[in-house]
C-alpha cells in the first residue's frame, strides 16, 4: 500500500468513524439488555447447583466425538480474542482515534465477543468430558503464536476478513447448536444459538462498513476484496495446536467439522457468494480498469471453487485429540 492509498484509507476511516455511534446503536446491544454467561449455566450459590451440573454432564455424554472436538476448537478460537482486538486496533485510520470513533466500536465489539469464550469455556469445564489443562494449553499456544491473515494494517482488507469470518463463525456455532439439540444437549444448544446470533449481528455490521467504503472508494475496495479472495480467507485458529504438536491440529479440527457438516468447503463458497450479492459486485460502477479486472476475477471464483469442491471427499479418519477425555 503506497502513501497515497494509505492517506485515502485514513480519510475514509475517519469519515466512517464519525458515524460510529449510529453503527454501535444498530449492531451492538446495550450491556443492561444483553445475555451474560452466568445466566446460562448453573449458579454456584444455588442449592440445585450440583444437580444442574449432573444434568449437563449427563447430556454431554451424548455428544459425538467429532462434535465435542469441533466445540472445543470453536471455544479455543473464541478465547484468542486479545489477538483479534490488537489486530483491529492497529488498522490504518484507527490507531490515532484513541477513545473515540473506531476505538469505541472495537471496545463494544470486544465486550460482546468476550462473553463467547467465557460461556463456552465454563460449559466445557462443567461437562466433565474435557481435559482442561490440555485445552487451556492450546488456548495459550494460540495466543502466543498469533496469526497471519494477510491483511496487514489495511482496514479494507481487514473488513473483508471480518465480514467473511463472522459469517462463517455464525454458521459453525449455529450448526453445533442444532446438532447439540438433536442429541439432547439443551443447555449447549441455547448457548450456541445465542453466540451465533451475536456473530450474525457482527457480520452484518462489518458488511455494512464494506458497503460504505464501496460508496466512497470503490476501486480500492474492489481490489482489496480481490486480494483477500486470491489469498483465501484463513481461519483465525490456523495455528491451532495441542501440547507436544506443532502441525496438523487445525487440519484435524477442520476434518471433524467437514465430516459433521458444521463448516465445509461448500459453506466457504456460499459465504463468498453471499458477500458478492450483498455488496452488489456485479453492478458496481465507477471502477478503474484495474478494479474491473479485480471484479471479473471475483465474479468467476465461486464457480471455479465449486468445481474443485465437488471432487473432494469428506475425510474419514478420526484424530484422537488430547483435549477429550476418553
Amino acid at each position: 500500500m503506497n502513501q497515497a492509498q494509505s492517506s485515502t484509507r485514513r480519510e475514509v476511516m475517519t469519515h466512517l468513524g464519525n458515524d460510529i455511534d449510529k453503527y454501535s446503536n444498530e449492531f451492538l446491544k446495550s450491556i443492561d439488555s444483553n445475555w451474560q454467561p452466568g445466566e446460562l449455566l448453573p449458579d454456584s450459590s444455588s442449592e440445585r447447583f450440583l444437580e444442574e451440573i449432573q444434568v449437563i454432564q449427563g447430556q454431554s455424554e451424548n455428544l459425538s466425538y467429532d462434535l465435542l472436538a469441533v466445540l472445543i476448537g470453536d471455544t479455543i478460537t473464541e478465547e484468542a480474542l486479545p489477538t483479534y482486538q490488537s489486530w483491529l486496533v492497529s488498522m490504518n485510520g484507527v490507531e490515532a482515534q484513541k477513545s473515540e470513533g473506531w476505538m469505541k466500536w472495537i471496545r463494544g465489539w470486544t465486550s460482546e465477543e468476550n462473553r463467547h469464550g467465557d460461556v463456552l469455556n465454563r460449559y466445557l469445564y462443567l461437562s466433565g468430558r474435557v481435559n482442561m489443562p490440555k485445552f487451556e494449553a492450546s488456548v495459550q499456544y494460540l495466543l502466543n503464536d498469533g496469526f497471519d491473515i494477510q491483511t496487514g494494517n489495511d482496514p479494507y482488507k481487514s473488513f473483508v476478513y471480518t465480514s467473511f469470518q463472522e459469517t462463517a463463525t455464525n454458521i459453525s456455532h449455529r450448526r453445533v447448536g442444532t446438532l447439540a439439540k438433536q442429541s439432547g444437549n439443551l443447555v449447549l444448544s441455547k448457548i450456541c444459538g445465542l453466540v451465533a446470533s451475536d456473530e450474525a449481528r457482527h457480520a452484518k455490521a462489518y458488511k455494512t462498513f464494506v458497503e460504505r467504503i464501496f460508496e466512497l472508494d470503490p476501486s480500492e475496495m474492489m481490489k482489496a476484496f480481490e486480494f483477500m479472495m486470491r489469498k483465501k480467507i484463513v481461519m483465525p485458529a490456523m495455528y491451532l495446536r495441542e501440547v507436544g504438536e506443532k502441525v496438523n491440529t487445525f487440519a484435524n479440527f477442520s476434518d471433524a467439522a467437514q465430516r459433521l457438516g458444521v463448516y465445509t468447503s461448500i459453506d466457504y463458497i456460499e459465504v463468498m457468494q453471499d458477500l458478492i450479492n450483498d455488496w452488489k459486485i456485479a453492478k458496481m460502477g465507477h471502477l478503474s480498469d484495474e478494479a474491473e479486472k479485480a471484479r471479473d476475477y471475483i465474479m468467476s471464483l465461486p464457480d471455479r471453487l465449486l468445481r474443485i469442491a465437488e471432487r473432494m471427499r469428506n475425510p474419514t479418519i478420526e484424530h484422537k485429540f488430547s483435549w477429550i477425555i476418553a
